[in-house]
């Protein structure tokens, strides 16, 4: 059982779990990683919810062939947790190649013993 003390060390662990799953479109592992009422905002600057990434991810409109990753920061605020990280994306979105560089912003809660993201947003950089 994770205890409601949130550490660094078990956010890594989330964010790797989160990369993992984006990289593999594994939708399980998404569900469980991401909060119902999750609202992210695209680099075009559409807001999605958790339902529509992961209906993106089920129906192949985007596959990832490739992520790297790394954390910027990561700053406690009472009971979230605020991650920036760099990544580096190569895939298609709609059958269209695609490839760059993202700055990403995750902001993440405990609910029943698990970090789940609650809100995000990614800028192409």
């Amino acid at each position: 059982m994770i205890s409601n003390i949130i550490t660094e060390q078990k956010v890594k662990e989330a964010e790797n779990l989160l990369l993992n799953a984006m990289n593999k479109s594994d939708i399980e592992m998404l569900d469980e990683l991401l909060y119902d009422d999750l609202l992210f905002v695209l680099p075009n600057g559409e807001v999605i919810t958790k339902q529509m990434d992961l209906e993106t991810h089920k129906s192949g409109k985007l596959i990832l062939e490739e992520i790297n990753s790394s954390i910027d920061n990561i700053n406690f605020i009472q009971e979230n947790v605020v991650v920036t990280l760099n990544s580096k994306i190569k895939g298609k979105m709609l059958d269209q190649n695609f490839e760059g560089n993202f700055r990403y912003i995750r902001v993440w809660k405990i609910f029943d013993d698990k970090l789940k993201v609650i809100a995000g947003s990614c800028l192409a950089i």
